[in-house]
């Protein structure tokens, strides 16, 4: 669990980070760089889980050795199903990571939403709806590896 004292907000009391896979830890189906490394140092302190359609069918393979929660979902209703499953863990246990506008939902009702901006773009809607913007997922990562980061944006 990370706690996370935001002066003006509130703490943080983080036990679940939740990420979409294609265009905020993957491009055209594969991972990132570096994420492997930084997700391995979270999952010490957080429950890494990565929600996803699987639309190039590489999430499994790219993350077998990475300590996380795959959920594939379907190509239906993706907001609403994401939604849904961070709900079932606690919307204040989590922070929320995505770029596409299926990420909204989430992004909005957790206790952190964080939307990235990579090559795939962020959707407006992911944007207007996250608690922070940022250029990249390793910037993302990084907001929870060092909170100081998070408490500099967010307080009052």
């Amino acid at each position: 669990m990370l706690e996370i004292n935001i002066p003006g907000h509130g703490i943080l009391n983080l036990s679940h980070l939740i990420l979409d896979y294609n265009g905020t830890i993957a491009c055209d189906g594969h991972l990132l760089q570096d994420v492997k490394e930084r997700l391995a140092d979270l999952s010490t302190s957080l429950d890494v889980h990565v929600l996803t359609a699987d639309t190039f069918g590489s999430v499994r393979k790219a993350l077998s050795d990475v300590g996380c929660h795959v959920e594939i979902i379907s190509q239906e209703d993706q907001a609403e199903t994401k939604l849904e499953y961070v709900q079932r863990l606690g919307l204040e246990n989590c922070v929320c990571m995505g770029n596409g506008r299926n990420d909204r939902l989430m992004l909005k009702n957790a206790a952190l939403g964080v939307a990235t901006v990579q090559a795939e773009g962020s959707a407006v809607d992911a944007v207007f709806a996250a608690d922070i913007v940022v250029g990249n997922i390793l910037d993302a990562l990084d907001l929870l590896r060092h909170p100081l980061r998070l408490t500099a944006t967010l307080r009052s």
